[in-house]
């Protein structure tokens, strides 16, 4: 048994997803999220720039005494994932579990014609992230497609409508034009819009979330490292941290993530 908090970490809301896949599949888990707000969004940002911003917020955490950290953001997972684990699963000897490579197995899984679809944010794309994680892999026909302005929808609470239907149009058409057969839902705003997404893309392709898929992966992990947190301590009280703005987080997070977000503070760091 660990009864050391997981830290969740994100460049805002969108790692919510991740939060609400971990506590469904783990509820006597405690959480701490920090959302690094006074910087979002990460996906428009050079990657050296999030690195720094993704590092700083983990070091916080690890100073909280986490036993665990969930990246719950591809933009940083692919930032950040050598870092980190040396940092902090080598030196420090907490566990790091990011969104990429959880997805990247999941979706390799899945396909049965070996052609895959990634779509994710323009950092994400063009880091290569997903290519790297599917490089393994013999066989895979991979496309990516950038798709910032679901973000935007998302955070807005919009998921339904005409402009929503014609940019996700916009935006698949390449990808259905590959004729896959698996669709990686590479950020972690991505699982609000399942509905437009799916009925674009059809009902014979698969979406494969990152955010369910690293709660998979934190599930196993804690298992297997024999860290789960001992239910005698009774339920846990999820915190919640934001690097900004706390009144502009709240109602977004509760779009996200329900009426489990409770109290909102704020947590400075150093960049």
């Amino acid at each position: 048994m660990d009864s050391a908090p997981i830290g969740i970490l994100d460049s805002g809301v969108g790692g919510l997803t991740v939060a609400r896949a971990v506590m469904d599949k783990l509820p006597g888990e405690q959480i701490l999220y920090v959302g690094d707000t006074a910087h979002s969004p990460y996906g428009t940002k050079p990657i050296a720039y999030v690195r720094e911003l993704a590092m700083d917020v983990m070091d916080r955490l690890a100073e909280r005494g986490v036993k665990m950290l969930v990246i719950a953001c591809n933009t940083a997972s692919a930032a950040v994932l050598r870092d980190a684990r040396e940092r902090y699963e080598v030196d420090a000897g907490i566990s790091v579990v990011e969104v990429i490579q959880p997805a990247a197995r999941r979706a390799a899984r899945t396909t049965k014609t070996g052609r895959i679809g990634i779509i994710g944010t323009e950092a994400t794309v063009t880091s290569g992230a997903y290519l790297d994680a599917l490089a393994a892999v013999p066989g895979l026909e991979i496309v990516q497609h950038a798709a910032p302005k679901f973000v935007e929808f998302a955070e807005a609470g919009i998921t339904t409508g005409d402009e929503v239907l014609e940019v996700a149009r916009e935006y698949l058409q390449p990808i259905k034009e590959a004729d896959v057969d698996t669709l990686v839902l590479g950020c972690t705003h991505y699982p609000l819009l399942t509905g437009v997404i799916s009925y674009v893309m059809g009902e014979d392709v698969q979406l494969v979330s990152s955010s369910e898929s690293a709660a998979h992966d934190v599930y196993r992990r804690l298992v297997e490292e024999d860290k789960l947190r001992d239910p005698a301590l009774g339920e846990p009280v999820p915190e919640f941290y934001v690097t900004g703005d706390e009144r502009r987080f709240a109602p977004l997070a509760k779009r996200f993530l329900g009426p489990q977000v409770g109290e909102i503070s704020r947590m400075e760091v150093h960049s």
